[in-house]
Parts: structure tokens; C-alpha cells; sequence
């Protein structure tokens, strides 16, 4: 008998027809009231889930009991209930590497337009308010030659703080992440502690997953250590950053500016107070979203699930040690 799957929200044609060739695919495109009892239904029969922004939690695995792996779209993994799944042997498998460098220009992307101001003077040339040479009130800041503060050194940050050390000329320092001798040496970067990252960096890029460790770890304290001159940029998680004293600290001057692609309610609300300053600026959550990262992240959850439905252990499982999995040679 095939097994069964439940796909949800978009996928590219050819990845939805490489799951129907090998199982009994249950596809929702979308989910809404029209369809979620639909989609609760599939799910009692599924024995795998793979999709984008998946909301994952114990009662909907009470309804799965067949449930053997859940393949999300996306590298981080915060929002799934692991320890639960391992107990009840679902194996979650997730999407890292391929979106790194996606990633990765995102923040540096963020880093160049809070300094230099893009989207504010963008505004200002189609508002009409070019009137004649600009000025001071328009001058941005230099990003070449600064130093570039990573908070996190995983494959993101070591990619954001190669394209400042090896295309801006920028000292890297780098903390909340273990020494990396090699990063060291390729980049000059140099590993030291949190507070003195934050007193001398003149960019702060947050990359450190999300965690109960670093839940809120950039607050109010964090703020204030830091330049007044500084831009902060976070490509991270939402949460990480305590967003009420982030708020406070550019209205009061404590940093210079902010670039933003996760925010600790998203949708980013329309009567959040970071719309209203013109020195942060906001993306919809955009870290990976190209067409040509997110159709790698597809094909790789792709591979996930039917490499774990067969009896082979994907290369990205979270959770290889999920009881009920067994690879295809302990079988034999």
C-alpha cells in the first residue's frame, strides 16, 4: 500500500508530481475554513506533512497517529515541538545551506540600505523634496572599513561577515558562537565577548538561533552598550530581540538605525511604532525568498520525506534519534 501525504500550501509542479509518483499525495494549496476539516482528515491518515510556515503542535499530532516525518520548508525549526515528536517517532527534517547565501545578501542588503538610508531617500526623490544638492540632513554613513559585530557564527553569519571582511574592507568580530579558527584565519575575524562586541562594533548583525538562551537577548542593556553611531540589523528571529526596547532606543537616539527582516509579531502590525522612524527599515520576512532559493528548498524537503517514508535517514533530519525510524539497513 502507498503511503500517504499531506502538502501544503504551494509547491512547483514538479515537485508535487515527484511526491505522486512514489505516494498518495492530499495537497492544500491554501488552508482556510473552507478546507481545514478537509486537511484535519487527510492528516489522520497521513504519514507524512511537508510544507512552508507549518504549524505543528501536540493535539494536532494527536489527530496523526500514522505520522512517521513532518519536512518543513525552512531552516529554522523553533516553532515545532521536537522533544514531542522524538517521544512519539516523527522525525522532523528541515532545509539549512541551501539558503545561506539567500540569506546572507539579505542582511548585507539590510546593512547598506539602513547606513546609507536607501529607502528614506528614495522616498525623498519621489515626494519631489529634490529641490537641490543634498546636504547634510541626507548624508548616510560609510560601511566600508567599519566594523561588522556578529552576534552568532553559524553558515549565515560566516556568510554576511565574508562579504563584509572580503568586499568592504571590515574588521569582523564575533560572539555567542564557539571560535572558529578558520573563519579566523580566512577573514581575520576575531572571536571575543558579547559585551565588547557591542561597545565596539559600528554594525551589530544578529544571526544566533532562536532559543530560550536568546529570547530578548538583545534588550535594553544591550541598547545602550552599544554606539550611539551604530546600526543594528537583525535576519535572525523575531523574538531574539526585545522589540518594545529596541523601539525605545532608536526614538531616544541610543542607536543610529536599524534594518529589519524579522520582527516578534509577523505580520509586522500596520500601527507598530517602527514605521513611524525613518532611520529603520522593515522587510516582510524576505530572508530566503528568491525564486531560485526557495524552488532548492522545495526540492530538498522533497528529498527529505521520500528518503525517510522509504527507510533512508534524509541528511537534514533535527531529530535522527526519533524513536519509530529505522533506516533501511537496520531492516535488512
Amino acid at each position: 500500500m502507498r503511503k500517504r501525504v499531506v502538502a501544503v500550501r504551494r509547491l512547483h509542479a514538479e515537485h508535487l508530481k515527484q511526491l505522486e509518483r512514489l505516494f498518495h499525495v492530499d495537497y492544500f494549496p491554501s488552508l482556510g475554513e473552507d478546507n481545514v476539516e478537509k486537511y484535519y482528515d487527510a492528516l489522520a491518515q497521513a504519514h507524512g506533512l511537508i510544507g512552508g510556515k507549518l504549524s505543528v503542535t501536540p493535539g494536532l499530532l494527536d489527530g496523526a497517529p500514522n505520522l512517521e516525518v513532518v519536512a518543513t520548508i525552512s531552516v529554522g525549526y523553533d516553532n515545532f515541538p521536537v522533544d514531542e515528536m522524538s517521544r512519539r517517532g516523527i522525525l522532523l527534517c528541515n532545509t539549512p545551506d541551501v539558503l545561506t547565501e539567500t540569506t546572507a545578501d539579505t542582511g548585507f542588503a539590510l546593512i547598506m540600505a539602513t547606513a546609507r538610508r536607501v529607502p528614506e531617500l528614495d522616498r525623498f526623490v519621489r515626494e519631489g523634496q529634490w529641490q537641490t544638492h543634498v546636504d547634510e540632513p541626507q548624508f548616510g554613513r560609510d560601511v566600508h572599513g567599519k566594523t561588522l559585530g556578529m552576534v552568532g557564527m553559524g553558515r549565515i553569519g560566516a556568510a554576511v561577515a565574508r562579504r563584509g571582511a572580503l568586499g568592504f574592507g571590515m574588521p569582523i568580530l564575533y560572539s555567542n558562537a564557539s571560535p572558529k579558527p578558520a573563519l579566523d584565519a580566512e577573514l581575520g575575524a576575531r572571536h571575543c565577548s558579547f559585551e565588547e562586541l557591542l561597545a565596539s562594533a559600528d554594525v551589530v548583525c544578529v544571526t544566533v538561533p532562536l532559543t530560550d538562551s536568546t529570547r530578548h537577548l538583545i534588550g535594553s542593556d544591550a541598547f545602550r552598550q552599544m554606539k550611539r553611531s551604530a546600526i543594528f540589523v537583525n535576519i535572525a528571529r523575531g523574538p531574539v530581540v526585545d522589540e518594545a526596547a529596541m523601539i525605545v532606543a532608536l526614538q531616544e537616539g541610543e542607536i543610529a538605525g536599524a534594518g529589519l527582516d524579522v520582527f516578534e509579531q509577523e505580520p509586522l502590525p500596520s500601527t507598530s511604532p517602527l514605521l513611524a522612524l525613518p532611520q529603520v527599515v522593515v522587510l516582510p520576512h524576505i530572508g530566503s525568498a528568491t525564486h531560485e532559493t526557495r524552488a532548492a528548498m522545495a526540492q530538498l524537503a522533497v528529498d527529505n520525506l521520500a528518503m525517510a517514508l522509504q527507510g533512508e535517514l534524509p541528511p537534514c533530519a533535527v531529530n535522527p534519534g526519533a524513536a519509530s525510524f529505522i533506516p533501511a539497513q537496520e531492516k535488512m
